[in-house]
């Protein structure tokens, strides 16, 4: 498996590459990180033969899509086309003469904040006008002509508790799929989907809307594997599926003794007692953890792509020699004989 093999995400007829790049880290996600050093990692991300790249307005609070957008821009007319997604659901806001800002929205055991955030609030809002509004915000914050996927960015009971029956509203009876319906049929973008933390949330969302991509964050990777489920279902009905967060917030690229950080938080005893496990069955074959764990979500059929967030140029060839290791099928056979992968 190569970086740059293409896949078809779902009925769209887009090719993306089979490894992406996320863009948190450039928002500063769990500490700051310099202009200089994203700019870098794209870099070394486009020499890698990756082409897709995913962003969110969540992301440093608008930066990550302003870094992107300047990367991109300069690389276009290049031989080798690249692919954007980035995410609707978030406003960014400031204090204006006659309007103040909402309220900060609760924060939840995910969010981690932004240490080079810019100066905006976040505000939720997964209406038609909001959905249009941010597309148009992210064009004008990337600069790009075009923007391929996007995402319903963190719609579920873990980002918004209580009210989420208010924005599950917003975006089904109040226009939100249908804006994103009629970008798609205005061929504003080639297709959209959900990007969340929740497996079962993008089940409910497939009897709302004829989904087209969905990226998972988690749920399906070498220690959780509770999204085979909504996997299946999308391969039935050809929606594509990119799953980020494979290494589960680090621990699976750090192994036993190194990154003690399990899905944004501390590491369960029960949980590194696995990592343990998979650690020791992948050393048998000479295979290093993260080499698997990168690798391990394309090996279902509904999967079209995987994204990395690294946070240096370093972390991207690192990261780009794992998706290229070579892996023996006795390991596979190995991990799922021992109940450590299905």
């Amino acid at each position: 498996m190569r970086v740059g093999d293409t896949r078809t995400v779902g009925r769209t007829g887009l090719t993306v590459t089979a490894l992406g790049m996320g863009t948190a880290a450039m928002g500063g996600l769990y500490a700051p990180v310099s202009a200089e050093a994203s700019l870098a990692a794209l870099e070394a991300a486009w020499q890698a033969g990756i082409r897709h790249f995913d962003s969110a307005p969540m992301y440093g609070l608008g930066r990550a899509e302003h870094l992107l957008g300047h990367f991109l821009r300069e690389k276009a007319g290049e031989d080798a086309p690249f692919t954007v997604s980035t995410k609707v659901g978030r406003l960014m806001a400031r204090a204006r003469p006659g309007r103040d800002l909402p309220p900060a929205p609760p924060k939840n055991a995910l969010d981690s904040g932004w240490h080079n955030g810019l100066p905006f609030r976040e505000v939720f809002d997964y209406s038609y006008d909001a959905i249009m509004h941010s597309f148009d915000d992210s064009g004008q914050r990337t600069g790009l002509e075009r923007l391929d996927l996007l995402f319903v960015h963190d719609i579920g009971h873990v980002t918004h508790g209580a009210a989420q029956a208010g924005h599950w509203t917003a975006l089904t009876k109040g226009g939100g799929f249908r804006a994103l319906e009629e970008l798609r049929g205005a061929g504003l973008i080639a297709g959209f989907g959900l990007g969340v933390n929740e497996a079962g949330i993008v089940l409910d969302a497939m009897n709302e809307a004829a989904l087209d991509c969905t990226l998972l964050a988690g749920r399906h990777t070498l220690l959780e594997q509770n999204a085979l489920a909504l996997l299946e279902k999308a391969r039935q009905a050809g929606m594509g599926i990119m799953i980020g967060g494979v290494f589960n917030s680090g621990i699976l690229a750090a192994g036993p003794g190194g990154h003690r950080k399990f899905n944004y938080q501390d590491v369960p005893e029960d949980v590194a007692r696995r990592v343990d496990a998979l650690s020791a069955a992948c050393a048998r074959f000479g295979v290093p953890l993260a080499a698997a764990a990168i690798q391990y979500p394309l090996r279902h059929p509904a999967v079209t792509t995987v994204l990395i967030g690294p946070r240096d140029a370093g972390q991207v060839r690192q990261n780009a020699g794992w998706f290229e290791e070579h892996i023996p099928a006795e390991l596979w056979e190995t991990l799922e004989r021992d109940g450590l992968a299905a």
